[in-house]
Parts: C-alpha cells; sequence; structure tokens
C-alpha cells in the first residue's frame, strides 16, 4: 500500500479524496535566490573564524586544502541540498519524507538543530548592537575583556543556569526577534527576499569600507604578512586538512535544513549547479575579504604593543568582543569608524544568517500542522524567541552558549549530515535520481564524480571531524566546565534534538498539513508545461 504522504493523497474521514493543488511560495526570481542563499551563508563564522583558523593552519598555503575541499565537498554537498529542496519541495522533514517516509526523522533532526541554533545565534547579534554604540565612546576603557564579562554581561563566577537578567542585552535581544518574527511573517518574496536585497548590499558596502580603513593602519602589512606567508610544510599534516574542510563545511551552511528550505521556493525550471557555484564563490571570497580586514587590524595592534601577531590573534567571540575594541582603542581618530563597520557588519550578517534559520524551523511546523505562515511564525517563532530571551540574556547566558554552540555544531551538524549522505547515497540509493534533477535544467553538470564525492568523499571528512570531536571531548571534558554542566547541555542537548526528532517523525501529517495539497516540482513542471501548451494553442 502506498504511502498518502508520498503519493499526494488526502486521508479523511477513512478515504481518498482529491488534493487541492496548490503552488509552493517561491523566489521572484534567480537573483532573488542568490541573494536569499547567499545571505544564509554568510554569517559571523566567515567574519570571525575563517582568518584565524587560516592563520594557524599554514597561512597562505591553506589555501590549497581549502580549495579542494571547496570543491571536493562543500558545493558537492550544496548540490545535494538544493536537489533534495528543489525536487520534493519542502523544509527537511517534508522533503526527506517525500524521499521516502523513514528518512522524516532527518530531515526534523536538521531542523531542530537549526531551531537550537537561532535560539543562542540572537544573543550574539544582541551583543554586536550594544558594540556599535560602545564603539564610538570606546565604552570598554582599558580593559575590553573586563568590560565584556563584567561591565556589560555581567558573567556569573558560577557554572549553572540562573535567571538573573542583563537589561542591556534583553531589550537589543527582544527588538531583534520582533523585526526578525516580522520579516519571517510577510513571506519569501515581501519577507525573506526584500530583507536579503537591504542587508546584503548594506554588508558588503560596510565591509569593503572596513578593509580599506584597516589597510591604512600602520603595520598592516604585518598582519598581512602572518597570514598570507605560506607554511608548505603545513600540507602534509592532516588536520590542517580536516580543518580546511571543517571550515568549508561549517561556513557554507550545508547539511543542516537551511539550503534545502531555500532550494524549496525556487521556481522549476531553474539552473540549481550554476547558483550553487555562485553561492559557494561568493562565500569563499567573503571570507578571504574578512581575512584581509580582520589581519590588517591585527597586524597594527600586534605593531602598536610590540607583540608578535600569534599573541594578539584569535578566533569566535575573543576576536570580536575583545581583541577588536583593543584595536580601536588603540587606533585614535579612526578608531570609532573602524569600530562601526565592523560591529554593524557583524549585524548585518548574523541577521541574514538568523532569518535563513529560524525559516527552517517555521516552514516545518508550518508544513507538517497546516499552519499559516503568519500563525506558525508568531507561534513557533514566538516559541523560539522565549527561550532565547529566558536562557541567554542573564549572566550564566555566555557559558551556556559556550557550551551548547560547540556540541551543537561540531557533534550535532556533523552528524546529521553525516546520516544524510550515507542514508541517501547507500540505504535509499537516490543520488542517481538527484543527479539527473540537477542536470535537466542546470548549466553546469554533474556527473558520477559528483555521486562519489557525496557517497564517498564527504562521508569520510565528516566521519573523521565527528569520530575526532566525540572522542576528544568525551576523554577531556569541554572548556574545563563541570562534567555535569557538559553533561546536561551538551550532551544532553545533543541526545534531546534527536529523540524528538524520532518523536515528531512519528507523528502522523494531518489531512490540511503541507505534504497533501503542496505539489511537487515535478507535478509544478507538468502543471507549467501544461499551461505553456494550452497558451500556445490559444495563440
Amino acid at each position: 500500500m502506498s504511502d498518502p504522504a508520498q503519493s499526494g493523497a488526502t486521508v479523511a474521514g477513512g478515504g481518498k479524496t482529491a488534493r487541492k493543488p496548490q503552488r509552493r511560495e517561491s523566489f521572484t526570481g534567480r537573483g532573488a535566490f542568490l541573494i536569499a542563499a547567499i545571505g544564509s551563508a554568510v554569517g559571523l563564522g566567515n567574519i570571525w573564524r575563517f582568518p584565524y583558523v587560516a592563520y594557524s593552519n599554514g597561512g597562505g598555503a591553506f589555501i590549497v586544502p581549502y580549495l579542494v575541499a571547496l570543491l571536493t565537498a562543500g558545493i558537492p554537498l550544496l548540490f545535494l541540498d538544493y536537489a533534495v529542496g528543489h525536487k520534493f519541495r519542502g523544509s527537511p522533514p517534508m522533503a526527506l519524507r517525500r524521499l521516502h517516509k523513514r528518512a522524516e526523522a532527518i530531515g526534523w533532526w536538521q531542523t531542530l538543530i537549526c531551531w537550537v541554533i537561532v535560539i543562542y545565534y540572537a544573543v550574539i547579534i544582541a551583543w554586536a548592537i550594544r558594540y556599535v554604540g560602545f564603539s564610538v565612546t570606546k565604552a570598554w576603557g582599558s580593559n575590553p575583556e573586563g568590560f565584556l564579562t563584567g561591565g556589560f554581561l555581567h558573567v556569573a563566577s558560577n557554572v549553572d543556569v540562573e535567571f538573573h537578567f542583563v537589561s542591556g542585552v534583553f531589550w537589543p535581544l527582544l527588538l531583534l526577534w520582533l523585526f526578525v518574527l516580522a520579516v519571517v511573517a510577510t513571506g519569501v518574496e515581501k519577507g525573506v527576499t526584500r530583507a536579503s536585497w537591504i542587508f546584503m548590499p548594506l554588508l558588503a558596502v560596510m565591509f569593503i569600507a572596513l578593509v580599506i580603513v584597516a589597510l591604512t593602519l600602520d603595520g598592516a602589512s604585518v598582519g598581512l604578512d602572518a597570514l598570507f606567508t605560506p607554511s608548505w610544510d603545513a600540507l602534509g599534516n592532516y588536520q590542517v586538512w580536516m580543518a580546511a574542510y571543517g571550515q568549508i563545511f561549517f561556513s557554507l551552511s550545508v547539511g543542516f535544513g537551511s539550503m534545502v528550505t531555500y532550494a524549496s521556493y525556487l521556481k522549476p525550471k531553474s539552473d540549481l549547479t550554476g547558483s550553487g557555484l555562485v553561492v559557494g564563490f561568493a562565500n569563499s571570497s567573503f571570507e578571504i575579504l574578512a581575512g584581509l580586514g580582520v589581519f590588517a587590524a591585527l597586524g597594527f595592534m600586534a605593531t602598536a604593543s610590540g607583540k608578535p601577531v600569534s599573541e594578539v590573534a584569535g578566533s569566535g567571540i575573543g576576536l570580536a568582543f575583545i581583541a577588536f575594541p583593543q584595536i580601536i582603542s588603540q587606533a585614535g581618530a579612526v578608531g570609532p569608524i573602524l569600530g562601526v563597520l565592523f560591529f554593524v557588519s557583524l549585524v548585518f550578517a548574523g541577521i541574514t544568517s538568523m532569518i535563513s534559520l529560524l525559516e527552517v524551523v517555521i516552514a516545518a511546523f508550518r508544513e507538517k500542522t497546516g499552519m499559516s505562515r503568519k500563525a506558525a511564525s508568531w507561534i513557533i517563532g514566538g516559541v523560539t524567541a522565549t527561550a532565547s530571551i529566558v536562557l541567554f540574556p542573564t549572566t550564566t547566558g555566555l557559558k551556556l552558549l559556550d557550551v551548547t554552540d560547540h556540541f551543537i555544531n561540531n557533534i550535532g551538524i556533523v552528524g546529521v549530515a553525516l546520516l544524510a549522505c550515507l542514508v541517501i547515497s547507500w540505504a535509499l540509493r537516490k543520488l542517481p535520481v538527484l543527479r539527473d534533477h540537477l542536470n535537466e535544467y542546470s548549466s553546469f553538470k554533474v556527473d558520477n564524480v559528483w555521486m562519489l564525492l557525496v557517497s564517498v568523499v564527504a562521508p569520510l571528512v565528516l566521519l573523521g571531524l565527528w569520530t575526532t570531536e566525540v572522542i576528544t571531548v568525551a576523554s577531556k571534558g569541554y572548556g574545563g566546565m563541570p562534567g555535569d554542566f557538559v553533561g546536561i547541555f551538551g550532551w544532553g542537548m545533543s541526545i534531546l534534538v534527536v529523540v524528538l526528532a524520532l518523536a515528531l517523525s512519528f507523528i502522523p501529517w494531518p489531512h490540511r498539513s503541507a505534504i497533501h495539497h503542496e505539489l511537487t516540482d515535478d507535478e509544478e513542471l507538468a502543471r507549467e508545461n501544461s499551461q505553456q501548451t494550452q497558451e500556445g494553442i490559444l495563440s
């Protein structure tokens, strides 16, 4: 007996009724999709992670494994996400359900990972919003680290969860959530697309200006020399290659649902691989641009303090909220300009990525429940915003963020991407179908090489990343934090999303759900061709 969710029939009152054919929301054109997809890929990690990863893994020589990783894993997995989302027309749960009914749980795992990320991701953007103003006044004084943990976040000395709210974080976080929910509630065309067209050009302008200003600082060449001087011996170190694959994987936002969801909004006759190449190389170009700006500024800082670049370079929150404020303080009159450009860039990059993460969650629950977009945005999005506002603008929010981010990225995302590759490639053997779909209207054709990369190369890399991380954290713990805290919010959270994913996959799709009345790509294409034929006859 066929699965109603796969056949598209509507089940009501114990029998089958004709499904109401309905087109899915869509981007207005390829340009709208590209700007939204690039906005999803370009996030905080591009700015504060890539420069340090490149510097600490061979400098200029890192470009070699980086490009190899981009071509052999990043872009192939991006094509896979596009193919699944576009052909089966849905967020991860619905698309994978249409692929095979037993694959739905993987889609819910991806969705819940997006849900966890967006909960804590928002608070970092709220910090960046406050630091735009702090940059003008140099509010951190002579001790940026002390200001961040003490004067601003009021970080508690104990490692626990407390609900002592920090008003300076609470209010910008609340306003940020109201804005993002309003954007998502207005839909793909009027909300997501318009926001992307506003924020991405502004981000490009702001960051180019940042790079120009950073390059004019005394000592900028010292930082660039440190970044780009190649250490060719590093190419013989497998850890450098793993770092390159890890950077590509995380920066492109592949494997956890964002690109599947965005591809589902593309029109039937779309150039998937051409769009994927544009997004992939645009993302990498921005990372290299970020490297120029960040290390030019670090070179200035090293020169001014009389220290080597190795002692001032860092990544993540430390780079953004400790090292960069130090640079701003030492840069004289140009410091506030540099600070505003940097933190506004973080805000813009963060908002576009936050929208894409939230869209995955809202789309998944909207499709399964049959709720309208506005209802799903404010109900599901409201629950998400509440969790974010309750947990993270607190005196213990920084430590909670640190543990959650590490586990959800390095264990959750890598694990679900590995499982998806293995299931689609080997258990279901759907790669030939997806290959043909990619090639139907695409300018760049994929062949068996692509299938080999997705089914063998990418899984081997992901398996290496995942096992290394699991073994390391299991044996050594994380960040010197108490075992019970890591056990609950690290391991516990990682296991919980898997359990919830399985539970959600067992809930039947009601007759009002999108899987029963939204057309697949094949159905939309057949309908479009029929309309064109009729119009031709009439003309």
